[in-house]
């Protein structure tokens, strides 16, 4: 199945980090915080302005990118979770390499 979203809108695949552990605790699935980052999937044309010409996005399919905490809606297709919001919702394009965490 191909979806495409429309306008301004992406699909991003929330990218899995790794088990977070705190002094020693491994904490349960139920209490971990959602990742903050993810790949993009597919994305729209762009929006349009008032005279028709159309404002094309600044991100692409296969970017990975940071949004915030509560950006987006979940959807559900074939099974696997994706989250669909405006392109303003994101804040930054990871460029390079992977990004590393801070112990």
């Amino acid at each position: 199945m191909n979806v495409r979203p429309l306008h301004d809108r992406i699909i991003v695949q929330r990218l899995e980090e790794g088990e977070q552990k705190i002094g020693g605790i491994i904490i349960p699935d139920s209490a971990k915080e959602k990742p903050q980052q993810g790949k993009v999937i597919a994305a729209g044309n762009g929006k349009s302005k008032d005279d028709g010409k159309r404002i094309p996005l600044d991100v692409k399919a296969g970017d990975k990118i940071l949004f915030g905490k509560y950006s987006g809606q979940e959807i559900k297709l074939n099974g696997e979770e994706y989250l669909i919001m405006r392109e303003d919702e994101v804040l930054a394009v990871i460029e390079g390499g992977e990004m590393k965490k801070k112990k």
